[in-house]
């Protein structure tokens, strides 16, 4: 049973993210101290530091939110079109990787967080080994729902999942890079990344 401060504790540590997001659309990862994100989100130092060791914590605790949101989509999308027989023996693998990335909440605010977050990781020995840990469970959730898909299509994979998983990762975060760079809403980001994962799973089943 969930207590009353627990509760609150959840509160205040998602009203906390909420406003680390909302600081670093405006101002990016390093101009986002935790002074910033405090205020926006109401709170004081201490409370911020009761539930985040630091701003690192905090913003790859975001990070691993914006992952979970997608995979979350992801995998309710994959179960409800196996209910309904779309992953039947004989379908297209680019419309149904096109079908199943539609459901995703990729956006460029993500995609700008991703992409700050791993040049901190790069310039920081101790916060890259912790966002390769945060990918590597990322990389699993992936490999869990390939399974799932090959399972329910009757698939038959060329590589193990955690590979494919590991390579339509790399694609999707390249191509949803560039569609950011290049102006693209949320929508054309999935779109075209949906578009390259498509063609990499054509290669990866027989």
């Amino acid at each position: 049973m969930t207590t009353p401060a627990t509760r609150s504790r959840e509160n205040t540590r998602a009203r906390l993210l909420d406003a680390a997001a909302q600081v670093f659309a405006e101002v990016g990862l390093d101009g986002a101290s935790v002074e910033a994100v405090c205020e926006r989100a109401g709170f004081t130092r201490g409370a911020f530091y009761s539930n985040f060791e630091s701003k690192d914590e905090l913003f790859l605790t975001l990070a691993a939110s914006v992952g979970e949101v997608r995979v979350s989509a992801v995998r309710a999308r994959v179960e409800e079109m196996a209910a309904d027989g779309a992953l039947a023996d004989g379908c297209d693998p680019i419309e149904l990787v096109q079908d199943i990335m539609d459901s995703g909440g990729d956006d460029r605010l993500g995609v700008m967080l991703m992409s700050e977050i791993r040049i901190r990781a790069l310039r920081d020995e101790v916060f890259g080994a912790a966002y390769l840990a945060q990918e590597r469970e990322m990389v699993a959730s992936i490999a869990q729902i390939i399974s799932d898909i090959v399972a329910a299509g009757h698939f038959r994979l060329r590589e193990p999942a955690e590979a494919a998983a590991r390579m339509l990762m790399i694609v999707w975060e390249g191509m949803t890079v560039r569609g950011a760079m290049d102006g693209q809403d949320a929508s054309q980001l999935r779109r075209t990344g949906g578009e390259e994962l498509g063609r990499l799973v054509s290669m990866l089943i027989e």
